[in-house]
């Protein structure tokens, strides 16, 4: 049996003071992920299922609950001690590539070594980690590019060698292939299935079913609830 990485118990995310106006993103959510997992995470919108990604990437914490990842409890740390949980230990990918456009491919992959604090690699050893990470996922000639002179299914493998880059065992991909066309997300796919055979961990975020047929399992979120585990039917989203 695997460990699990990420292990939610009972999770809750309450917008507002007053009970009138109390909105419910979350009402006792339970998920876990096991080590070396592919997970995908299906809901209709407003379903709760971005307020739970906002909360395992260590983006938000929630109002109650537990939210352990690689066996730390992190839904009360500060937001200092946030920022270390996910520099170290999560590599995001986002639809919109979340690229800094004034920066070249190379330098969008060094960001997150320059942000932690337990990096001791010199800038040459950065750039070369950085370079590797680019060849990895097939951009070794285009390193020294602006996101501008990328297409989006380059942009968004940038984006997967940056979450890459501090060799975290998480990646959340929220709508990895949302702004590509068929053939980039199919290439996206492949590359994010081989993440997973070396390894990673990978929970996506996806309202296609034919992207999340890709995943291992799916966990169907409607209502702030955990409503299916395995599989999401027409009747659950």
């Amino acid at each position: 049996m695997n460990e699990a990485l990420i292990d939610v118990q009972n999770l809750s995310k309450v917008y507002g003071e007053e009970q009138e106006a109390m909105v419910y993103a979350l009402n006792g959510l339970n998920a876990s992920v096991q080590r070396g997992e592919f997970v995908a995470v299906m809901g209709p919108s407003g379903s709760g299922k971005s307020t739970l990604m906002n909360i395992l990437g260590c983006l938000d914490r929630p109002t109650s609950g537990a939210y352990f990842l690689d066996g730390r409890d992190v839904s009360g740390l500060n937001k200092n001690e946030l920022a270390d949980v996910r520099n170290q230990k999560i590599g995001f990918v986002f639809q919109s590539f979340n690229l800094l456009p004034r920066l070249s491919a190379l330098d969008n992959v060094m960001m997150p070594m320059l942000y932690d604090t337990n990096n001791d690699l010199s800038v040459e050893q950065q750039r070369a980690r950085a370079t590797e990470a680019l060849a990895s996922v097939g951009l070794e000639k285009r390193i020294h590019h602006h996101p501008n002179q990328l297409s989006g299914g380059q942009q968004q493998r940038v984006a997967i060698a940056r979450a890459l880059i501090n060799q975290p065992p998480l990646i959340l991909a929220d709508e990895p292939t949302g702004n590509l066309d068929s053939k980039a997300s199919v290439e996206i796919m492949d590359l994010l299935h081989q993440l997973h055979q070396q390894g990673v961990t990978v929970v996506m975020v996806t309202h296609e079913q034919d992207i999340a047929s890709h995943a291992g399992r799916t966990i169907c979120v409607r209502d702030g609830k955990t409503v299916a585990d395995g599989h999401c039917s027409d009747k659950t989203l």
